[in-house]
């Protein structure tokens, strides 16, 4: 004992030689005293505490009962009369609970098992007055049997009359679900199999007991290869916690041993697979019971599958430590009121577990709060979007950024994942630049047409796709480019210009401004689009996807009529126009003849002629056309929408159903044209040019800049249109990698702004010297190409979800994409059998796509839903509902306005300045909502320069900063004063479970644990040893002196 004027041993926490904070006994502390405090002051320590205390202990030592992942599989002892009985499979458990259905040959999904807590207490009881063994040594299945049999009967839990019919029960047979077999008999380790057999024989004639009939080869087989497939969805290094449960007829009172192997052994078919044993936890009672026994065992293979728990089982050095494990579980649990759920509905697995590293560390100070405008700008700063201050100071950043990765952006790429992403988006982009190009023709009389169209995609595709910052950005011909070459050939009509020529001096001027922007790192400004401006034009993209598919199906209608058109009565616009030589012959008659309802032939027979007029040749009418193509586009979409979601439906293996829904749209493509091709409808098919030449004979495949028909103050004067033209494609190119970009997406090597626009100019430049439309990075086929190409981890354990890994970052599917593209014009022979509804079909899937993942169209849709009936959104949590609908309102507004600019060929050249006043819109913003309300919604504008003064965490607490400048709480974040153990000591339901296993088979009287004396007892080493836990960075030890210093 400690004199007055000696300070009291406690735990205390003095700083070492080493750094570790140790306190010793006083010297004058007998170790037995010491002892008994330490477990005292365990005791009075709350249940969180202990358990980080107990992971603490050997952290440093690797190999010392490192926790692992558990398969848990519960068995029952069955036994009917005049048989000797098997233990049959009832339950696993990897993650979640999987039960064997009552008709016994087949397993139930994956569920979320609630817990009894009667059931609960009843295991903590046999831990407390049951058996227990930490370090049992043991490597065959007799030793296993005889070492857990010996220590039951050791504890007075078991009579001498006993023992033989326990050991009988033990060695039963194992049934698993698996096996094709009703009943398989006990197999060895392979290990122990020779050696086991006549060990086993005579340990048990010694007991007097049969030995099981020997097992067949063909089960022998079997059992020692266990459930093969099973095995591919535990984790690797897992082991085997085996639960056995039962009820027999020569007990009065249930007999528990929880024990755990000092090293793990496979155990023939104890499992169901071929893993090592660790855990065994033996529960056998009265007849009776079974229900009750089935609970118990339930909760330590529920218990056993907690990350926390698992760690205490592991790390346990004696009874306390597992009492502690179970408190803290306890501690952690959600009550469901009974009357208000039933226990016998399945709960589903989560999408995500939440981390229970805040149950490890319950102390842990929380990590400093960081003002939203920096943590965007420290994201910005890893994209590129931060200013340097030097000339081309971004495009150098970038490309040391992407250059680590070029060789793996080629490597990544072998996948069938990348396969069906190129089947998908060559026919979503080839259909497109043919469009477009038959668009171009007609506003440029053909100086510009298909093959011009499709030649520059492949060029510029194909440079981008190898010399890009981000590849993932699939380039395309857009309408504003439309537009502006329009209004440039019209204003070269008028005043005798050669287009060409102009157009070529225009692509150099916009080469050489957009160098200028990424020298000057304008690409920066890209930060100021945020989520508002994105969305915005996202969404109008997908819309007139949507809208031209429509427009396009209906177009078919109007040129292939439902019914047959009806014969003109007065039909006269038809008129033979004979040759001049065979005027000479005519007796005097000039013509033309007039035609009309004449065989057509015959004006070529009598006058060498040709026949002029709209009623000469009248159109030919096709049955179904417009019929057959509503169905072929309708079909299209719904069979890539259903395959598409076939990867989170519940048919098939997994890998079947990810291949479908990568194929889908391939899929779709194929069926639907070999329908078209079987019903033998006239419908519309895809046209590619033949021939690989211009498609007008005047020019050629490079462009003169010096036309004699254009004066020379067209060179400078061609800077005017080229800064309107670059403005239009820096925004489209920027704001879809802004798209691509997104965090969510989860790309892991960097972007590319200033690279991205570098690579462009020099593309810009290149088309217009060739005389080649100008491509740019387009919204909608981007955000496929992405989702295309979206990771999703392979599930493992039975009811785990799939988690979102990232993209494949790669750049060989936008090589192939745009190498096909220009290989096209030598497939003709095979394309011109796609139905072109098919491709509107496409498109009509591609423009509703993107929609899933755009808030936007969200709370567009919540608008019209009660609020009880609105989805557990995270902005509907932190944002009024009325300020959340004032912010859609505001946006659809924007919406509206840019739908209208766009639509409109007279003010769609304005279009890119419509998006930069977005921009300033969302600025404004700032003085309507809150800065919270506008990081919840959208994100918070970046700040130009980083503020000086860090902000302050605001809190009602006193707050400590260590020694990284971090403040935290001074108050530990569970600052409940309540202790769950004593708590539970004092519960009348413990009490009453307690009570019931006051004593043992032979009638010796049960004490409570935490009351027995230590004072006869020899000390275990462990109790001997420090309390170890960690703390931050530090491993810090103490030692319990005193009661009254704890």
């Amino acid at each position: 004992m400690a004199s007055n004027n000696q300070e009291p041993p406690g735990i205390l926490l003095n700083e070492g030689d080493t750094g570790a904070r140790v306190l010793s006994p006083s010297p004058g502390v007998k170790r037995r005293s010491f002892r008994n405090r330490r477990s005292e002051a365990m005791q009075d320590l709350p249940p969180s505490m202990r358990v980080r205390f107990i992971l603490g202990e050997d952290a440093d030592k690797p190999g010392q009962n490192e926790p692992r992942p558990i398969f848990s599989e519960m068995e029952e002892f069955k036994s009917e009369d005049g048989t000797d009985g098997e233990w049959k499979e009832v339950a696993r458990w990897i993650k979640f609970e999987e039960d064997v259905e009552d008709g016994g040959n087949r397993w139930t999904k994956p569920f979320v098992g609630t817990l009894s807590l009667h059931a609960l207490f009843e295991f903590r009881s046999a831990l407390l007055n049951g058996t227990l063994m930490l370090e049992a040594e043991a490597t065959t299945v007799e030793e296993v049997i005889k070492v857990i049999v010996d220590k039951v009967c050791s504890t007075h839990q078991l009579t001498a009359d006993q023992k033989n019919q326990m050991m009988e029960v033990m060695s039963c047979p194992h049934r698993h679900l698996y096996e094709v077999q009703k009943s398989a008999p006990l197999l060895m380790s392979e290990k122990s199999r020779n050696s086991s057999a006549k060990n086993l024989t005579e340990s048990r004639s010694k007991v007097g007991l049969a030995l099981p009939s020997a097992p067949s080869m063909t089960n022998a087989a079997n059992a020692a290869k266990g459930n093969s497939p099973f095995m591919k969805k535990i984790p690797p290094g897992a082991e085997v916690n085996n639960v056995l449960v039962g009820e027999v007829d020569f007990l009065e009172a249930p007999v528990t041993a929880f024990v755990r192997l000092s090293k793990a052994t496979i155990l023939g078919d104890f499992a169901e697979v071929r893993l090592p044993s660790r855990f065994f936890f033996l529960l056998l009672g009265p007849k009776g019971q079974l229900e009750d026994y089935r609970e118990v065992g339930r909760v330590v293979a529920t218990l056993m599958s907690d990350e926390v728990f698992n760690a205490v089982a592991y790390r346990a050095k004696n009874r306390d430590h597992l009492l502690a494990g179970i408190d803290e579980f306890m501690d952690a649990v959600t009550i469901l009121p009974p009357g208000e759920w039933d226990p016998s509905i399945r709960i589903e697995p989560p999408n995500n577990v939440p981390s229970q590293e805040p149950r490890k560390n319950p102390d842990k100070p929380p990590e400093e709060k960081e003002d939203p405008a920096l943590e965007e700008l420290k994201i910005l700063e890893s994209q590129g979007l931060v200013r340097t201050g030097r000339f081309f100071g971004g495009l150098i950043d970038d490309v040391k950024r992407k250059l680590p990765f070029y060789k793996s952006d080629f490597t990544d790429a072998f996948a069938v994942q990348s396969i069906a992403s190129i089947t998908f988006l060559y026919f979503a982009s080839l259909s497109p630049i043919i469009t477009f190009g038959g668009l171009l023709g007609d506003a440029t009389e053909n100086r510009l047409a298909a093959l011009e169209s499709l030649c520059a995609g492949c060029i510029c595709g194909i440079i981008y796709s190898l010399f890009a910052g981000q590849p993932l950005a699939l380039l395309n011909a857009t309408g504003p480019v439309l537009v502006f070459e329009g209004i440039l050939y019209s204003f070269c009509s008028k005043n005798g210009y050669d287009y060409l020529s102009l157009r070529a001096w225009v692509g150099v001027w916009m080469g050489v401004f957009m160098i200028t922007l990424c020298a000057f790192e304008i690409s920066a400004w890209v930060a100021f689009i945020t989520r508002f401006t994105e969305e915005n034009f996202a969404l109008l993209i997908a819309t007139i996807y949507v809208y031209k598919a429509i427009e396009k199906i209906i177009y078919i209608g109007i040129e292939y009529p439902l019914f047959p058109p009806e014969p003109k009565v007065n039909a006269t616009d038809c008129y033979c126009y004979p040759s001049n030589d065979t005027l000479s012959y005519a007796q005097g008659e000039m013509g033309p003849y007039n035609w009309t309802g004449l065989p057509t032939n015959s004006c070529t027979e009598m006058w060498n002629g040709t026949l002029m007029g709209e009623d000469c040749f009248p159109k030919q009418w096709y049955p179904n056309v417009f019929l057959m193509s509503i169905l072929l586009s309708v079909f299209t979409y719904s069979v890539c929408v259903t395959l598409k979601g076939m990867k989170h439906t519940l048919y098939f293996p997994y890998k079947v159903r990810c291949m479908i829904s990568d194929f889908a749209v391939f899929i779709a493509i194929c069926s639907m044209t070999g329908l078209d091709f079987y019903a033998g409808v006239q419908t519309p098919k895809l046209y590619v040019p033949s021939d690989f030449k211009p498609t007008w004979s005047g020019r050629g495949w490079i462009i003169n800049p010096i036309h004699p028909d254009n004066p020379w103050w067209i060179i400078p004067g061609a800077m005017l249109p080229a800064a309107l033209a670059t403005i239009l494609l820096f925004l489209d190119q920027q704001i879809t990698a802004v798209i691509v970009n997104r965090k969510e997406n989860k790309l892991k090597k960097g972007c590319g702004y200033h690279l991205d626009l570098f690579v462009l100019a020099i593309l810009t430049a290149l088309m217009g010297l060739m005389g080649l439309p100008w491509h740019v990075a387009g919204t909608v086929i981007c955000i496929n190409h992405v989702n295309s190409l979206k990771q999703e981890s392979e599930t493992a354990a039975p009811g785990e979800k799939p988690v979102f890994l990232g993209v494949r970052e790669q750049r060989v599917t936008h090589l192939v994409i745009f190498l096909l593209v220009g290989l096209s014009v030598f497939m003709t022979p095979i394309l011109k059998f796609i139905p072109m509804p098919v491709l509107y079909g496409v498109f009509l899937y591609m423009g509703t796509a993107p929609l899933s993942e755009m808030h936007f169209f969200d709370r567009l849709r919540i608008v019209f839903m009660p609020a009880k009936y609105q989805p557990d959104f995270n902005y509907l949590r932190k944002v009024p509902l009325k300020r959340v609908h004032m912010y859609t309102a505001i946006q659809l507004v924007c919406f509206a306005v840019l739908w209208v600019v766009k639509t409109n060929e007279t003010i769609s050249i304005s279009f890119p300045l419509m998006l930069v006043i977005m921009i300033f819109i969302r600025k404004a913003l700032d003085f309507v909502f809150t800065r919270e309300e506008l990081h919840v919604l959208d994100s918070v504008i970046p700040p130009f320069r980083r503020s000086k003064n860090p902000p302050q965490v605001e809190s009602g607490t006193k707050s400590i900063v260590n020694g990284k400048g971090q403040s935290y709480s001074a108050l530990p974040k569970n600052s409940s004063k309540v202790n769950i153990s004593d708590e539970v000591a004092r519960s009348g339901a413990w009490l009453h479970v307690n009570h019931s296993k006051s004593t043992f088979q032979d009638g010796t009287e049960m004490t409570s644990y935490r009351k027995k004396d230590y004072g006869d007892s020899k000390a275990s080493d462990d109790e001997n040893e420090p309390l170890t836990f960690l703390s931050g960075t530090k491993r810090i030890q103490i030692q319990p002196g005193t009661k009254h210093n704890q």
